[in-house]
């Protein structure tokens, strides 16, 4: 048995495409996905640890699920807070985004029901469809038409599964005109707003007003939160019905306080600073105004240059490297054969100088 995962792995190797874990490097960042700079943040470090300094208990293990030793009164005022922030009626708290959506896509669907997501959704998205047993059919990436026909031809319930902003492409979805087809056809539209919240202040849902034509979404906190964890939003039905039923939830010891504390405290000091999503955005249309064509929305903090080259993607992300440029190359599998790309993300304390010197490189390779 070692034989054949052994084999697996040198074959990878021998594609240059093996996955191994690396030490946190100094550098400029253009990689991460804190675009908001607060994991970093000394002035929110300071609140948290105030806040910690006050009640040490906080750092405590929560010594169980959330369903027998693990619920506090922090985590459901954090739920309420959220719940009140993005204006649904409930929240539920998971330890990541990745177990949210895990929680919503493995238990809300039934066998008689079907599961219709964008091609580009998340992983984790897949992955909890294969725990269900709904069936699963895909439409081409923010095709309004490819998604009706597919409407057209069901005849049981259905869900929508799709991303506000995406991750390796960096566009936004159409989250409008989806939501609108969701109603037309009596679906349930579930928005994973991972990349969204906080670059567009609560994320598209907000933006647009759409908490009563989107029947869940989730919220993560590891982005420009700057902390961990995830949020599911939806009414108190849903919310119960998960806390019956999602085994993500019922099975996870619950994550201790201080993480639930930060989530909260960080959604304070967001609302405190909205210039740093305005310098953020300003990032972005420096980095739209050096003409590298990318795919992704220019509102958008991930830009992706397409380069098929597996061996001219590597010269350039080491060429990078070695100008103290971090950014994160993406090969298939994670990316389809012929799309591989280097995945640049833009964050508030990028500054204009880095960002044109950056391009100015990649431009030596396009």
């Amino acid at each position: 048995m070692l034989k054949k995962f052994q084999a697996a792995l040198d074959k990878r190797k021998e594609a240059g495409i093996l996955r191994t874990l690396k030490p946190k490097l100094n550098g400029i960042d253009f990689y991460s996905n804190d675009y908001l700079g607060l994991a970093g943040n000394e002035e929110l470090q300071l609140q948290l640890l105030l806040k910690v300094q006050e009640n040490p208990q906080l750092l405590s293990g929560s010594s169980g699920s959330r369903l027998i030793s693990g619920n506090t009164n922090t985590a459901t005022e954090t739920e309420n807070y959220i719940a009140e922030q993005h204006q649904y009626p409930a929240a539920l708290l998971f330890s990541s985004g990745y177990n949210a959506n895990l929680a919503l896509f493995s238990t809300l669907p039934d066998r008689h029901d079907t599961i219709i997501v964008d091609e580009q959704i998340h992983r984790s998205v897949h992955d909890a469809c294969r725990m269900s047993h709904a069936k699963k059919l895909k439409f081409r990436h923010n095709d309004l038409e490819d998604l009706e026909n597919i409407l057209r031809k069901q005849t049981g319930p259905c869900y929508i599964a799709i991303e506000s902003l995406y991750s390796m492409d960096g566009d936004l979805a159409p989250i409008q005109e989806i939501a609108a087809l969701s109603k037309k056809y009596n679906a349930a539209l579930i928005v994973d707003e991972a990349h969204a919240f906080g670059v567009f202040g609560y994320g598209l849902i907000e933006k647009y007003k759409l908490q009563n034509d989107v029947f869940a979404a989730v919220m993560t906190y590891g982005k420009a939160l700057g902390a961990h964890g995830a949020a599911i939003l939806c009414d108190e039905t849903i919310k119960s019905y998960l806390v019956n039923f999602a085994s993500p939830f019922i099975y996870t010891t619950a994550a201790q306080d201080f993480l639930w504390m930060a989530i909260q405290t960080s959604y304070e000091f967001l609302k405190q600073k909205p210039e740093l999503s305005e310098r953020l955005q300003k990032n972005i249309e420096t980095f739209s105004n050096q003409n590298i064509k990318t795919p992704p929305s220019e509102l958008s903090p991930i830009q992706a240059v397409l380069m098929p080259d597996n061996q001219q993607l590597r010269s350039l992300q080491k060429t990078l490297s070695d100008n103290n440029f971090l950014t994160y190359a993406v090969y298939s599998p994670t990316v389809k054969a012929g799309t591989e790309r280097l995945r640049i993300c833009l964050h508030s304390f990028n500054t204009e100088e880095d960002i044109v010197a950056l391009t100015r490189i990649i431009k030596g390779f396009i």
